[in-house]
């Protein structure tokens, strides 16, 4: 569609959201009594938590209320559309229906009434996340967790169909009277069983999807179900993968293109091409639910034994994860449009419960990224779509071949901050003075970084960004690289080791807030020199992409002073070596149209 018939469309939403409000639109806010209480439950509450400079300002976000994990993104006749967990009736979880926004490039957003809420005996008590199909006619079908049960918590799935399929907003849903579809049969944990992948067809033109749950004490398991029809399931002898981690939640499953290139590969197409399906690889995502955060690995489906193989062993051992920050319950789905695959990922709060309660919203989605297979074979590589591009504002703040002795720092100015994309390439003159990894902490990034953090001094770095930093720098979130060396092997020094980390330990001087290092090491060559960071600023999240993508960190802060106009950026410089910045480029970040309630 071109640009005219676009700018079409969203006067036309636009008219038709302004005329559903009168019958009740999205995000309502109802009387409940936990807001009632909000006054009281407010008190020994920081004035600037509630301040509404710390509200994102393009991030996805309702205006109120809680939101979790992102549900069923899809690409339908011209629209994206999101579904997602929501409280209407407050800032902390519960009474949770599937709210639903669409959009026309992913940035600016326009709110539905929820697609999903409780209505049948499958789902009375809770309709909980889901993935959506495309079947082969081009419909889409969602697959849920409903609860039917209050006193247990049991689990079943179900199956929701779009009322009007030539509807491109797919505004209204209806639930089959044969739902539940999938029940917990067979020795099954059914307080443990939930989330339903999209689903894929095989050359047998059977559906398969996978359900995430525990076996055992600890066993976290994706079981693999069958159909022809999208009603009638039966679970395969065998799970498709499992692993020592504790309950899987929200898996996904999805073809990766092994051949070098950055297409994305529908979850369909690669199983029933048999050529395709010799050039991609797979990834299981699950998250991890005592840990509270989301890793994959990359290996080989067989399609005959309905099984799945990390290409690593240890690699349900040592997790790579998307994000080694606050980024979890995540969700892809392939973008015909672009032939991308889209990754997006809740982030909640790292306040108190009192805070959300008081400042009346809790839980954001990550910009979503383009997701792909790195070169090697070994990760993945994710970068933020290129349409956030659309929000930099005209002219950006330049820094070049400015060089950063060891204990300075340098502020980067001509801009407001608190709201900012920020990209910058370093380059060490010399790797001489890299630490020696402790043996113990080679597995243990978080560990290393809680450890050496932003203020300790090193050998090469700690160097990289003060972001949402105050005059003074009593307030500031680090983000930065640290290199060591490693132990010797085989008679040889091996590459070096590059860890990245976001350490918001001075992010704010408010109390009571949850403010732990995150770290990931980086598989990356640094032996020229060179490293390069993006971070996406956003008042009260940080969003971090080392080397290209190759490690991810969502941190989430809440400054008391650097605040609005009083947020300041920094490249700083904590170790011996000496580094440049050979460019940095800062850009002011535009609000987008973020229609999102009532």
């Amino acid at each position: 569609m071109g640009v005219l018939g676009s700018r079409v469309a969203w006067a036309w939403l636009v008219q038709l959201l302004l005329l559903q409000q009168l019958a009740g639109a999205s995000h309502v806010v109802y009387d409940d009594l936990e807001l009632q209480a909000a006054a009281a439950t407010a008190d020994g509450v920081p004035p600037s938590i509630v301040d509404s400079e710390l509200r994102t300002g393009y991030h996805f976000q309702p205006p109120k209320n809680w939101i979790n994990d992102p549900n069923a993104p899809m690409y339908y006749k011209g629209w994206y559309h999101l579904f997602y967990q929501y409280n209407p009736k407050g800032a902390v979880w519960g009474n949770i229906v599937w709210a639903h926004s669409v959009s026309r490039d992913l940035i600016n957003w326009v709110a539905l009434k929820p697609a999903i809420e409780p209505s049948i005996r499958a789902d009375k008590y809770g309709c909980w996340s889901g993935s959506a199909t495309m079947m082969a006619d081009g419909t889409p079908v969602i697959m849920y967790t409903g609860v039917n049960r209050p006193d247990v918590n049991y689990q079943v799935q179900n199956v929701a169909l779009p009322r009007n399929g030539s509807d491109p907003l797919l505004r209204e849903w209806v639930k089959p009277g044969h739902n539940p579809v999938i029940v917990p049969e067979g020795g099954i944990n059914a307080t443990q069983f939930r989330d339903p992948t999209t689903a894929w067809r095989g050359a047998d033109g059977h559906w398969r999807l996978l359900v995430g749950s525990l076996a055992g004490q600890s066993r976290g398991v994706a079981y693999v179900y069958r159909s022809r029809d999208f009603r009638r399931w039966t679970r395969a002898a065998q799970p498709l993968h499992s692993a020592p981690t504790g309950m899987w939640e929200c898996p996904d499953f999805y073809p990766v293109t092994a051949d070098g290139r950055r297409e994305g590969v529908d979850t369909s197409s690669a199983v029933v091409d048999a050529a395709a399906s010799a050039r991609v690889k797979y990834v299981l995502k699950n998250s991890l639910d005592l840990r509270r955060y989301d890793y994959y690995t990359v290996g080989t489906y067989d399609r005959k034994a309905e099984r799945y193989v990390p290409d690593d062993p240890a690699g349900d051992e040592h997790h790579i994860r998307y994000d080694y920050g606050n980024f979890y319950a995540s969700k892809t789905f392939y973008d015909p449009a672009k032939r991308r695959r889209i990754l997006w990922g809740w982030a909640n709060e790292s306040d108190t419960a009192a805070d959300d309660v008081a400042k009346g919203w809790a839980g954001i989605q990550a910009i979503p990224r383009k997701v792909w297979l790195d070169p090697s074979g070994k990760q993945l590589l994710q970068w933020p779509i290129e349409e956030v591009e659309r929000l930099r504002g005209k002219w950006p703040v330049i820094l070049k071949d400015r060089v950063v002795k060891p204990g300075e720092h340098v502020e980067v100015t001509g801009l407001q901050t608190a709201q900012a994309d920020v990209e910058v390439s370093f380059e060490v003159g010399s790797l001489e003075a890299a630490e020696r990894l402790d043996p113990a902490m080679a597995y243990d990034a978080q560990r290393l970084c809680s450890a050496r953090g932003a203020d300790a001094r090193g050998g090469v770095g700690p160097f990289g960004l003060w972001v949402l930093a105050s005059a003074g720098l009593e307030e500031k979130t680090a983000v930065f690289f640290r290199v060591f060396r490693p132990a010797a092997r085989g008679g040889g020094a091996g590459k070096p080791v590059v860890l990245m980390c976001t350490d918001p330990t001075k992010s704010s001087r408010n109390p009571n807030m949850y403010q732990p290092t995150f770290a990931g090491f980086v598989d990356t060559d640094i032996t020229n020199g060179k490293i390069s960071l993006r971070s996406l600023i956003d008042r009260s999240v940080v969003e971090s992409f080392g080397a290209g993508g190759k490690a991810c960190i969502l941190s989430r802060v809440y400054p008391s002073l650097a605040i609005g106009k009083n947020a300041r950026l920094y490249v700083f410089n904590n170790g011996k070596a000496e580094i440049k910045v050979s460019q940095l480029t800062a850009w002011e970040m535009k609000k987008p149209v973020m229609m999102n309630g009532a």
